[in-house]
């Protein structure tokens, strides 16, 4: 018999426009503080979608509403055996939305900056470096850490 683990579903969002991503400073989070990361990002809860998560963060984070969202990829990953880090990510891009996006957890996010896919600021994420260069790439399942 194996050991069972809980896998933890999370739901992100890139808002797009012509080669540009928008991104979000990390700060107070107590996970990858002052790393580059997507706008809107957070765990799906119980009985919710990945999707109905995206479109929730993308109004809990930025304040969006009627956000066309499009799957991207499905992201598998892990810290070896830390079963607290066993993950299953779903990313979502956006080109059309209702509103301006604007930090509406300012304790969370120190900026938001409007970024060209080719030029990224630095740090990223990790795990979201590797969704982002995969972006328009077709394979819609990554893995990460295994």
């Amino acid at each position: 018999m194996t050991d069972r683990f809980v896998v933890v579903p999370a739901s992100y969002v890139y808002l797009m426009r012509d080669d540009e991503v928008l991104l979000q400073l990390r700060q107070h989070t107590g996970y990858m503080d002052g790393h580059w990361a997507a706008a809107a990002a957070g765990h799906v809860e119980r009985g919710e979608t990945a999707y109905d998560a995206a479109r929730r963060e993308a109004a809990e984070e930025l304040g969006l509403a009627d956000i066309d969202l499009r799957f991207e990829l499905t992201m598998q990953r892990t810290q070896h055996d830390l079963p607290i880090d066993e993950r299953v990510d779903f990313f979502f891009t956006a080109r059309s939305w209702s509103g301006e996006p604007r930090i509406m957890e300012p304790a969370k996010c120190a900026e938001l900056r409007w970024c060209r896919l080719d030029a990224l600021p630095h740090p990223v994420v990790p795990h979201e470096a590797h969704a982002l260069a995969s972006l328009g790439k077709g394979d819609p399942y990554l893995t990460f850490g295994f």
